[in-house]
C-alpha cells in the first residue's frame, strides 16, 4: 500500500479561554499516564488481532510504564467494541486495535452504528495481513488463472466460502470479481474455521480468509491457496504470488490494523500514543509477531492513518451499493 499524504490542514482561532487551557494542557500531558490503560479489540482472545494487540500492549507498557490491558469485546462486526470506544472518557485511558470494519461497518449498516471520522482520532497505524484465496485439495484449479478460466466459462457456479457477509474476505472477494470481471457464488458462514471445514471436505472449492487461518492446512495438504491479495507476498507463503503478480496489476485488499482513541482525546496524549505505538512497532517483539501472523508492520503519521479510514470508507461504501451487500 503506497504511503498516504494527509489533504487536511486544521486552521483555527483560539478564544483566551481556548489559549490557557491549551497553555495548561503539556504540564498535563507529562502526567500521562497515571494508571493503566484499556486496549479493546473487537474479536475473541487467541485470534489474529487479539494476538498483534497483546504485543503491542506488552511493548508499549514496557514503554510507558503503566500496564496496557487488552480488553476483548466481540461482537455486531465489532460494533459493539467501537461503541464501547467511542463512550469512554476521552482522557487517552481507552483505546481500540481496530480493522477495516472500522471504515465498511459504516456503509455496511443502516443507520450507519457511527461516524468514525467524527466520532474518532486516528492514533496509528500498525500492519496489514493479506486476505488469501485458497482451494481445497480435490479442486480442478491449481492457480488463479485456472479459477478464473473456470468462472468465466460457467459464470455464477464457482462458489468460495468466507466468515460472512460484509466481512473483509468477502469484500476483498467481490472487489477482485470486478477487477477480474468473473461472477463467483458467494456461500458465507459464521466464522472462518467452518468455511475452511466445508472447503476441505469438499463441499465447495474455494475459500477467503487471512492467511494466518489457512497455515496449518496447507502445510497438511488439505488446502492450496491460489493467491494472496496484498501488495507484495506474505512471509507465511512465500512461493504464493499476489494477485497483481498472477495477471492482474494494482489490485490489493489486505485486513490493516490500527490503534484510535475518543476524539476528543487531548491533541498532545493522542501525540503520545502515536509515539509510543511507532516505538512498539520498532520492537523485535511486535515485529515477530506481526509476522507470525503472516502479515508486516507500517508505521507512519496519525495524518496517513485518519486519510486511510477515509478512502476505505469511501471505498467500501462504493462496493456495499453496487453489490447490494448486507450483514449478516
Amino acid at each position: 500500500m503506497p504511503t498516504i499524504r494527509s489533504i487536511f490542514k486544521f486552521v483555527g482561532c483560539f478564544s483566551m479561554a481556548a489559549v490557557a487551557a491549551g497553555a495548561a494542557l503539556p504540564s498535563w500531558a507529562d502526567t500521562y499516564p497515571a494508571r493503566p490503560i484499556k486496549l479493546i479489540v473487537g474479536y475473541s482472545a487467541g485470534g489474529a488481532v487479539d494476538a498483534v494487540a497483546r504485543a503491542i500492549g506488552q511493548s508499549m507498557s514496557a514503554s510507558m510504564g503503566q500496564p496496557v490491558v487488552v480488553e476483548n469485546r466481540p461482537g455486531a462486526a465489532t460494533n459493539i467494541a467501537v461503541k464501547a470506544t467511542i463512550d469512554a472518557p476521552a482522557d487517552g485511558y481507552t483505546l481500540m486495535l481496530a480493522a477495516n470494519a472500522l471504515a465498511a461497518n459504516m456503509a455496511l449498516f443502516q443507520p450507519a452504528p457511527f461516524d468514525a471520522e467524527r466520532e474518532l482520532a486516528a492514533v496509528s497505524l500498525v500492519g496489514r495481513v493479506p486476505v488469501v484465496i485458497a482451494a481445497g485439495a480435490s479442486a480442478p484449479f491449481g492457480n488463479l488463472a485456472g479459477m478464473v478460466a473456470a468462472a468465466k466459462a460457467k459464470p455464477g457456479t464457482v462458489a468460495y466460502a468466507t466468515p460472512g457477509n460484509g466481512s473483509t474476505p468477502h469484500m476483498a472477494i467481490e472487489l477482485f470479481e470486478r477487477t477480474a470481471g468473473v461472477s463467483l457464488q458467494h456461500i458465507p458462514y459464521k466464522g472462518g474455521a467452518p468455511a475452511i471445514t466445508d472447503v476441505m471436505g469438499g463441499q465447495l472449492p474455494l475459500v477467503a480468509v487471512n492467511a494466518l487461518e489457512v497455515l496449518p492446512h496447507v502445510k497438511s495438504g488439505k488446502l492450496k491457496v491460489l493467491a494472496v491479495l496484498s501488495p507484495q507476498r506474505t512471509s507465511i507463503f512465500p512461493d504464493t504470488p499476489t494477485v497483481a503478480e498472477s495477471g492482474f496489476p494494482g489490485f490489493e485488499a489486505s485486513v490493516w490494523y490500527g490503534v484510535v482513541a475518543p476524539a476528543a482525546t487531548p491533541k498532545p496524549v493522542v501525540e503520545r500514543l502515536h509515539a509510543e505505538v511507532q516505538k512498539a512497532l520498532a520492537t523485535p517483539l511486535v515485529y515477530e509477531r506481526m509476522k507470525a501472523v503472516g502479515g508486516e508492520v507500517i508505521p507512519g503519521s496519525a495524518d496517513m492513518f485518519t486519510a486511510l479510514i477515509h478512502s476505505e470508507h469511501l471505498r467500501y461504501a462504493k462496493l456495499v451499493r453496487e453489490a447490494g451487500i448486507k450483514p449478516d
